[in-house]
């Protein structure tokens, strides 16, 4: 009882995480690009790259990751790969100014490109990242009522993740000496955010994840297989649904169409709260200058 306990904490701690880094670093995103000479005009096309990154990765990553077979399972490998990629996202977005400068004297242009690179890399990876964890929760857990249980676990973490995650900014951390000695509070935040998220992504390394994939993964039951009842006649199913097939294509666009409309508002509050809320912070972190 409490190794499953166990394994729930450990798997929503990375969800829990990978939501602190997603709220948190997207937030200095566009004061650092306004920073960098970049126009506000843009900014919404550079958060916007990582989506459509993940529309077209994503489910070639949830197909492999589905046919994978390893020595650390299915879903860790996926979940590793792309965390390194937040990772080195955190550790790209804070030194770009400085990389740029040390490469070629154009310093601008390579700022605002290493920036764009880290800004997708973050937004694709945190994003795609969610979808092997989802999977693997539901591998650990594939019953009907420990599965409800598991994903209302998650869910709770991944909205308190970002509760911290937009709390963050709001802390002066200027104030202390550590934001000084990491070289200001862009700098600390980010080498907070690697921290926090490096340890969440070690927590995977103690689930027991099985191995293999297939029907290794299907869930065994000792009781005896239930008898089967007759099938119905076709006559009684012909007035809700004329074919299988009809009525399957109708409830995936069904619920194509409500996953769409549901994401596309989510989204777009996401990237205008971030983009409005990075710009405050600009003004307030920077004096004011760019309100001009």
């Amino acid at each position: 009882m409490w190794t499953r306990v166990a394994q729930l904490f450990l798997v929503n701690a990375l969800s829990c995480g990978l939501e602190i880094c997603m709220s948190t670093g997207t937030i200095y995103i566009p004061p650092l690009l306004l920073e960098a000479g970049m126009e506000e005009r843009f900014m919404t096309m550079v958060l916007g790259l990582g989506p459509v990154l993940g529309l077209v990765f994503v489910p070639m990553i949830g197909s492999a990751s589905d046919r994978w077979s390893g020595r650390f399972g299915r879903r860790r490998p996926f979940i590793w790969a792309l965390g390194a990629g937040v990772l080195l996202s955190l550790w790209l977005i804070p030194r770009a100014s400085s990389l740029a400068a040390l490469v070629a004297p154009r310093r601008r242009f390579l700022e605002v490109l290493l920036l764009v690179a880290g800004v997708s890399l973050i937004e694709f990876c945190g994003q795609a990242c969610f979808t092997p964890l989802e999977a693997l929760l539901s591998d650990l857990f594939p019953g009907e009522e420990e599965s409800r249980r598991a994903f209302s676990v998650y869910a709770l973490m991944v909205s308190l993740g970002g509760c911290v995650g937009y709390l963050l900014p709001a802390v002066d951390w200027n104030a202390g000496a550590l934001a000084d000695y990491a070289g200001g509070q862009e700098a600390f935040i980010y080498a907070l955010l690697t921290l926090i998220f490096l340890l969440c992504m070690l927590s995977t390394a103690f689930i027991s994840e099985e191995r293999g994939g297939g029907d290794a993964w299907a869930p065994r039951s000792v009781l005896p297989p239930p008898r089967r009842r007759p099938p119905p006649p076709r006559a009684a199913l012909r007035p809700a649904c004329p074919t299988p097939s009809t009525c399957a294509w109708l409830v995936i666009w069904r619920l194509f169409l409500a996953e769409v409309c549901s994401w596309m508002a989510l989204m777009t509050f996401l990237v205008i709260w971030r983009l409005f809320r990075g710009l405050y912070q600009g003004c307030a972190g920077y004096g004011g200058w760019r309100s001009g």
